[in-house]
């Protein structure tokens, strides 16, 4: 390790308007694993796209090296022949097809024109090998789960004789277990003298895998922090994205916390595919007004299930149960009726779920709340612009204006538009999943802030997160589930990771 593998060098990139990138230099040496850290929209993911190929030579400035030759590639392809592959936080496999026909999509093994099946399923297997999955190769993907096809998205990577490896977000959607295995999986990679990029947020993983770590802020070069020269902490990463030192990660809240807003009994929730399988077992909880609950469990342990089946039951069949609001009985049989009643969901999957990408800003935050800027069914366009101009403004959506298209903005400000739709309701429920995920630091404490004002003002709040750091930083208190079921509850004082994780895993020693 030494030799400079990739240079990128005064890279600047312009959309009108804006300055996404300006004299950006970063180097990656060979058989490193290098860490590129920033806050959303400090132009990490314009940085890859230019070195991809996406934005295709001559849309920018500055000059690319790789493996000692200038580069100027015009699109995807080019970069792949030359050895760079890029591994998006949104996997691009096709759910229909085998772990072998995604691998070799693009890049089959054909003789005039005739797929080799058998050539194909033997390479399959050797390149399975290499990421440690054993599932055989005609097993379709939507079969398998997000850790294994995070790994098949590798394997197709190494099928293109990958020479840097690139990874966004790599963990952001998967558990502890399957986030371990894929940092080890890294590190196996580099002692192979495969080049990694790592993207990521969770600065942790950084923190254990990284050889080099470079911080972009506002489209520029912070700096370069090397392991064994410099002092490498999360501390010293954090001030770099941010500009600051962030003293508490989670923001200050004196609760004040009400009579008893929302309750449900006995609730269970069978698979909406198959009738015989309950994903959520007579779970019974509670949340009281100005209080934020926590909902802690492994991945499976049946926590989103909970929430959209809640949430006008739009997850699963056979739902059986009650719904106390304000002490008394409702019926939440659809969306329609539970937003009515003031319950309203953010969901773990903003962009599918949560967003129309392709509309604007002003149109995400309004088109659920119509009623407030309409009148016989017509809308009133001076109310709709005043009314998501003020949940803009109250929220800090970092914006050219309400009719930038959601598609643009970073994830962190995408999450604040979904707020900010559920806050126009004027709700007194938030069912919040996993609401900080792929945000970095500065705007997860963005997001906690507005949590805390939500509690501060009575609303009531279910708050499901994977990071248990989160979950004792923001809530008064945490139920923990297992296997559909609730296995704990413990306030705040008398929370920490070893007991949460006890009753997560189900073990005696959560249960004494």
């Amino acid at each position: 390790m030494g030799d400079i593998l990739l240079e990128m060098k005064n890279i600047t990139k312009r959309f009108p308007g804006v300055k996404a990138l300006d004299n950006v230099n970063f180097k990656v040496k060979a058989g490193e694993i290098h860490a590129l850290c920033g806050e959303n929209g400090a132009g990490k993911s314009t940085l890859v796209k230019i070195l991809s190929g996406v934005y295709p030579y001559g849309s920018y400035t500055g000059d690319i090296q790789f493996n000692g030759r200038p580069c100027a590639f015009r699109d995807i392809k080019q970069s792949e022949q030359a050895g760079i592959v890029i591994i998006h936080q949104e996997l691009s496999l096709i759910p229909e097809l085998t772990i072998a026909e995604n691998i070799f999509l693009g890049n089959e093994r054909a003789t005039k024109g005739v797929i080799d099946w058998i050539k194909t399923t033997s390479q399959t297997n050797k390149l399975l090998k290499k990421v440690n999955l054993s599932d055989p190769p005609d097993t379709l993907i939507k079969q398998i789960g997000v850790g294994k096809q995070q790994l098949v998205e590798i394997a197709k990577a190494l099928a293109k004789e990958v020479k840097l490896l690139i990874l966004d977000e790599p963990t952001a959607a998967l558990n502890e277990k399957d986030s371990e295995n894929l940092l080890n999986l890294l590190l196996e990679f580099k002692r192979q003298g495969i080049t990694s990029v790592m993207i990521s947020h969770k600065l942790d993983e950084v923190l254990a895998i990284a050889d080099s770590v470079t911080v972009l802020r506002d489209g520029e070069t912070v700096e370069t922090l090397e392991r064994g020269c410099d002092r490498i902490t999360e501390d010293r990463i954090i001030r770099a994205m941010v500009g600051r030192s962030l003293t508490n990660r989670y923001p200050p809240r004196t609760p004040r916390i009400g009579e008893t807003v929302f309750e449900v009994t006995n609730w269970t929730v069978y698979h909406p595919l198959q009738s015989d399988r309950k994903v959520v077992d007579n779970v019974s909880l509670r949340i009281r007004k100005g209080e934020i609950v926590g909902i802690a469990g492994l991945m499976g342990a049946g926590r989103t299930e909970l929430a959209m089946s809640l949430f006008g039951k739009s997850y699963g069949q056979k739902i059986a149960g009650t719904i106390k609001k304000d002490g008394i009985p409702v019926e939440m049989d659809n969306v329609s009726q539970a937003i009515k009643h003031g319950v309203v969901y953010v969901t773990e999957d903003r962009k599918t779920y949560g967003l129309i990408l392709m509309n604007d800003i002003k149109t995400n935050i309004t088109l659920p709340n119509l009623k407030y800027i309409s009148k016989n069914t017509v809308v009133n366009e001076q109310a709709e612009v005043t009314k998501a101009d003020h949940f803009r403004r109250k929220l800090g959506i970092k914006s050219s204006s309400l009719l930038q298209k959601t598609e643009q903005l970073s994830g962190g400000n995408q999450q604040k538009v979904v707020l900010s739709k559920w806050m126009m309701a004027e709700p007194d429920i938030l069912i919040l999943d996993e609401p900080t995920r792929g945000i970095d630091v500065g705007a997860k404490y963005e997001i906690y802030a507005i949590m805390n004002q939500l509690a501060e003002s009575g609303k009531g709040i279910l708050l499901i997160s994977s990071e248990l750091p989160e979950i004792l930083g923001m809530c008064d208190r945490i139920y923990t589930m297992s296997e559909g079921k609730i296995t704990g509850e413990l306030n705040r004082e008398e929370a920490t990771q070893e007991k949460l994780m006890a009753y997560m895993t189900n073990t005696r020693e959560g249960q004494s």
